[in-house]
């Protein structure tokens, strides 16, 4: 009785129909000896070639699939000549799926330029050859007809945008109009409209538009968080002033603009020295002189990074910034830097006295404070109004009424205190509320306990209030 149970039977029987299938499959030798197979190979006419050889090999187009890979449906196309094979991933599954005889490979294709053919190969004749060669210029031509139109489809997609340079250049515009108007502007008529031009960049940044737009919004966008966060700030909102700079130094970092970068922390150096976290605003200032170029972003982060240093006692690092931004006032300012857009995000030479003023009277030199306090408010009084900055020319006369507070003119102090003690609420920025209290404090002190000068000043200065961060004014 035989070893082999039904199983075994069963799966011998089932390798040799396998084993059939695949020879029944194959292409035999003679078909590759036929010269309109050889010719269709060669002229990459691959319907023709597989019409031909599933003739000569008696194949099915079923059959033809399975061996390349190939669905039946594209093959039928190709056949019928309404489909092409070009994809040369497509071409070497499709030849080496049928077994093609390296020598009849197209070069492209072939392990072996070299080497002895492994049957005889009939010479085509002269008008074969002639017609092949014009077959492959044919197809050559429309090879390079395809490569162009896909390279032209390409350049479509890539360059089509959901922005014209019209609207650009208007977004570019409403941020200069913004940054000109906040100096001399009260803040909350145009908190909304800041919020609006940021939304609308933000909608653009969604959509899809060239490289080279890409990084202007993204420089645009970042501009408006710079400034969202200066308002802020000066609203008194600390943390939300941080959420906008961190916004601002991830736009930065994509439209790879160094000058908003040492604009951004210059900021931070400015949020944290009007903070319990003095020596913080130092650091920040110290990073900002690293990124900034030179001219008026190289001359504001010296002049943020001497009154930070001030601040905290630190004078030889104040003095080497002052002598710093010194240079600076010599250098050339990039003409793509953000003082293009003006206003706020200039650093004039108003704001520069009124810097090295503010550093002097932290280090206790009344006499120099004085002097650059009293030039940053001629300039400002004499310059154009849209660089008139209401906030640092108020802080600029407390810094003069310092001064005459510790050498005791204490009326000399109150001519300065006048006029901010009569400017409106609404231009009464956070950091003036602030300095405000200092002068108060000053006036307090025990060795003007018997001036009433002094003690009417602090009364009235006690009540000081600054702008009202709670007030609902930016909600509808």
């Amino acid at each position: 009785m035989s070893q082999y149970n039904a199983e075994d039977w069963c799966a011998a029987c089932t390798r040799d129909r396998r084993l059939d299938i695949h020879l029944q499959r194959r292409v035999p030798d003679q078909v590759w000896r036929d010269v309109e197979v050889q010719t269709a190979i060669a002229t990459w006419d691959f319907g023709h070639a597989s019409r031909l050889i599933r003739e000569r090999a008696n194949l099915r187009q079923g059959d033809m699939a399975y061996m390349t890979g190939l669905s039946q449906g594209f093959l039928s196309m190709l056949e019928a000549g309404t489909r092409r094979l070009t994809n040369l991933d497509k071409v070497a599954k499709f030849l080496r799926g049928i077994e093609t005889p390296d020598m009849l490979l197209p070069p492209p294709f072939r392990e072996h330029h070299l080497g002895p053919t492994p049957f005889p190969l009939p010479g085509p004749s002269s008008v074969d050859l002639q017609a092949a060669a014009r077959q492959q210029a044919a197809d050559l031509l429309e090879l390079a007809a395809q490569a162009a139109a896909q390279s032209l489809q390409f350049t479509e997609e890539i360059t089509r945008s959901n922005v014209s340079d019209v609207e650009l250049e208007g977004l570019e515009t409403k941020i200069v109009r913004i940054a000109t108007d906040y100096v001399h502007t009260p803040l909350h008529p145009i908190f909304r409209d800041l919020l609006t031009t940021r939304d609308r960049l933000f909608a653009l940044l969604r959509g899809h538009q060239p490289p080279g737009q890409t990084r202007e919004l993204f420089l645009l966008a970042g501009t408006s968080c710079l400034l969202l966060a200066h308002a802020s700030q000066n609203l008194g909102d600390q943390d939300s002033a941080l959420a906008q700079l961190q916004t601002a130094w991830t736009f930065a970092g994509q439209a790879d603009h160094d000058d908003l970068r040492a604009w951004v922390k210059g900021t931070a150096a400015l949020i944290a020295e009007w903070s319990t976290h003095r020596h913080t605003a130092l650091e920040y200032a110290q990073q900002a002189i690293q990124l900034a170029p030179g001219g008026e972003t190289r001359i504001r982060t010296a002049a943020i990074q001497a009154r930070a240093a001030a601040r905290i006692g630190n004078r030889s690092t104040a003095e080497a910034a002052l002598k710093e931004l010194e240079r600076a006032r010599e250098q050339r300012t990039d003409p793509d830097g953000l003082t293009r857009f003006g206003g706020l995000l200039t650093f004039p030479e108003a704001k520069q006295e009124y810097y090295i003023g503010g550093t002097y009277a932290l280090l206790g030199e009344y006499q120099r404070a004085e002097q650059h306090a009293a030039a940053a408010i001629d300039l400002y009084e004499m310059g154009p109004q849209e660089q008139r900055s209401y906030g640092d020319e108020a802080l600029a006369r407390l810094d003069i009424a310092t001064a005459r507070i510790a050498a005791g003119e204490i009326e000399g102090a109150g001519e300065q205190l006048q006029p901010i003690l009569e400017l409106p609420v609404d231009r009464r920025i956070r950091q003036l509320g602030d300095a405000v209290q200092g002068v108060t404090r000053l006036l307090e002190d025990r060795r003007f306990a018997g001036s009433r000068v002094a003690r009417e000043l602090a009364d009235v200065t006690r009540g000081y209030q600054a702008m009202d961060t709670r007030a609902k004014a930016l909600t509808p």
